[in-house]
């Protein structure tokens, strides 16, 4: 689990993918500079939830783990605020990408996830009403992860927990964490749930891992939460996951028709308890701004359920921004860019 294979597929990682994003990207914003609606010239009102932070402390970890990246380590506050101002974006909910704390012992990675987690409530106190957080924690330690919700939540005053999707070979829904999704759910918490490359799956046909497997374990972590039946268990977690769900749309008619009867694990499950839960997960529109895959999950869920996400620094926002508009109509922008998020960040509201 200690490779670099958690930056070696990420398009944001890699420097031919992130210098071609980039370019494409500083195209983009120049001609919306000059004539792009909804861009800077409008009154800031975008809530990104999708939008990463990276510490010092741990962009130095992760460079003495050999797992840093030209995106992480030219991140700065400055940097991230003029993406903002670009895109009209009020907001946006900070959190830690790929691989958070997991490649670090329980002890290290429980000081790191404090150490960023105070980070980036310094950011929030210092320019305020700009940024919120989903706070790190040190999965998959569950006594740690424990005590960093708490103080997360109840000093930090965090807008929600951030997790990746799986921990070696474990997903959200496995058993050893159902201690901390419990403690989640009595707090009626939102959960923030990234990719990353799973330990199963490492650069496979010669693909990096973001061509596939960021997506796929998006999916995977989903399927595994509702087919568990942790998912019902949590009725009050308003969970997030990035990039549309990753694959889940290519897969839902499986999910819906075909696991139900795939031994008695699944006999349980049918079309309509399958759906009662991917319907009111939300989802983000991070590196998804595409008529293809919008088309999918508006399919899937309602509109309510979409907000928007940029993967800054990996993409910028104004080039999410400039291909949703494309898709999407006013009034339904107006409900992916605040007013659903709204609903699961009650301090934005």
């Amino acid at each position: 689990m200690q490779r670099s294979r958690f930056f070696a597929g990420c398009d944001c990682a890699s420097p031919q993918l992130g210098r071609r994003g980039f370019l494409g990207a500083a195209t983009a914003l120049a001609a919306t500079a000059v004539a792009g609606p909804g861009m800077a010239q409008d009154k800031p009102h975008r809530i990104d939830t999708h939008h990463h932070v990276c510490a010092p402390n741990w962009v130095a970890a992760l460079k003495k783990a050999k797992m840093d990246a030209p995106p992480v380590n030219n991140w700065t506050p400055e940097h991230t605020l003029e993406d903002m101002e670009r895109a009209g974006t009020a907001t946006s909910i900070l959190s830690v990408t790929q691989p958070a704390v997991s490649f670090l012992p329980a002890t290290e990675a429980a000081a790191l996830a404090r150490d960023s987690n105070e980070y980036a409530a310094g950011l929030a106190q210092k320019h305020p009403g700009r940024f919120g957080l989903f706070a790190v924690v040190p999965m998959p330690y569950v006594d740690e992860t424990l005590k960093e919700i708490a103080y997360a939540l109840d000093v930090l005053k965090a807008d929600g927990i951030g997790f990746m999707t799986s921990y070696g070979d474990k997903y959200l829904g496995h058993p050893d964490f159902a201690p901390v999704f419990a403690e989640l759910n009595r707090r009626k918490a939102t959960v923030y749930v990234h990719p990353l490359g799973p330990s199963c799956c490492v650069n496979l046909a010669g693909l990096a891992d973001v061509a596939i497997e960021y997506g796929t374990d998006t999916t995977r972590t989903i399927g595994n939460l509702v087919m568990s039946g942790a998912a019902e268990k949590m009725p009050d977690i308003k969970f997030l996951f990035s990039h549309a769900g990753g694959s889940i749309t290519s897969f839902i008619e499986r999910f819906t028709t075909q696991l139900p009867h795939y031994g008695p694990k699944w006999t349980d499950f049918n079309y309509d308890r399958v759906m009662a839960q991917v319907g009111r997960f939300y989802y983000d529109t991070a590196q998804t701004a595409n008529p293809v895959t919008m088309a999918a999950l508006r399919q899937m869920v309602a509109s309510t359920q979409i907000v928007f996400g940029s993967d800054y620094p990996y993409r910028t926002s104004a080039d999410q921004v400039a291909n949703l508009q494309k898709i999407f109509d006013a009034k339904t922008m107006t409900m992916i860019e605040r007013g659903n998020a709204q609903r699961i960040l009650p301090r934005w509201a």
